[in-house]
């Protein structure tokens, strides 16, 4: 069994100057594909709540949910970190709550750790979390759950001000005890300044190409689905078209009689017409 990355290892890592590799994760399968590969964090991302339940945003994923799905990955991981992302109102109403539903993911679904959005803001309940004991990853640019309050699903940081409270906000939460901060769609040369102002790792998502590590929701890079996807995603292959193809050969043997042929069949070891006698 491969060695389990923990909290040392991935604050290590920027240390040694090695990038970090993350990628989402909502089920068993997906998550040993991933971790056999190699890839260090595996975030069981709110995403899931578009690129699997339909849903038009992150904003009604609930708890049971995601640990629903949390459960799922952790279940299918042996050598990854898995973050469980805290979905909308889990963790905003109180430090108190936020502790119940972070302890949660730890103690219900198997989770290495959470996620949870914001900077300045949310600093005092990462803080407690991370005296419970739950180790907390922070996430400030793009806040998904909160773009509403952001004008959209737009680049944040491209102005001095909001440039300097970005800067703040990923201090504050360095301060409060994250282990690492996801840097969601903000230029390039910003992240770099942040990432060389923290000692935490952060993991850049549209975010150029200086930060200590990456991530992408699975999905978007094996182009599973035709629909449109953000201007910093990379298909490292487009799977919606051959999945399409497959399911049409499939329908048309079955109608057409060619599926199952002898090769997919099982036989008797017994002559089938004494079963008729």
């Amino acid at each position: 069994m491969p060695k389990k990355i923990n909290i040392t290892d991935i604050i290590a890592m920027k240390s040694a100057g090695e990038k970090i590799t993350m990628l989402t994760a909502y089920d068993a399968g997906f998550a040993r594909l991933l971790d056999g590969m190699g890839i260090d964090l595996l975030l069981v991302g709110d995403s899931l709540g578009m690129v699997l339940l339909g849903y038009e945003s992150t904003v009604p994923v609930t708890m049971e949910e995601m640990l629903h799905h949390a459960r799922a990955v952790a279940r299918g991981t042996e050598r990854a970190l898995v973050i469980g992302d805290m979905p909308f109102m889990s963790y905003q109403v109180s430090p108190e709550e936020a502790i119940i539903n972070g302890g949660r993911f730890l103690k219900e679904a198997g989770c290495d750790a959470v996620k949870l959005e914001g900077g300045c803001e949310v600093a005092d309940t990462v803080g407690a979390l991370v005296r419970a004991g739950i180790p907390v990853m922070g996430h400030i640019g793009l806040t998904p759950q909160t773009a509403g309050q952001l004008g959209g699903y737009r680049v944040q940081g491209k102005d001095a001000e909001s440039a300097r409270r970005l800067l703040a906000d990923a201090g504050a939460l360095e301060d409060a005890g994250a282990f690492a901060v996801v840097l969601e769609c903000i230029p390039a040369e910003l992240a770099g300044i942040i990432s060389e102002s923290v000692t935490i790792p952060t993991i850049g998502i549209g975010a150029g190409a200086h930060c200590d590590g990456q991530v992408l929701v699975t999905h978007d890079l094996l182009g599973v689905f035709e629909k449109p996807v953000p201007s910093f995603v990379k298909k490292y292959i487009n799977l919606a078209p051959q999945i399409k193809e497959a399911v049409a050969s499939f329908a048309s043997e079955v109608r057409g009689g060619g599926y199952p042929d002898d090769e997919h069949s099982f036989t008797m070891r017994v002559d089938v017409d004494s079963l008729l006698d």
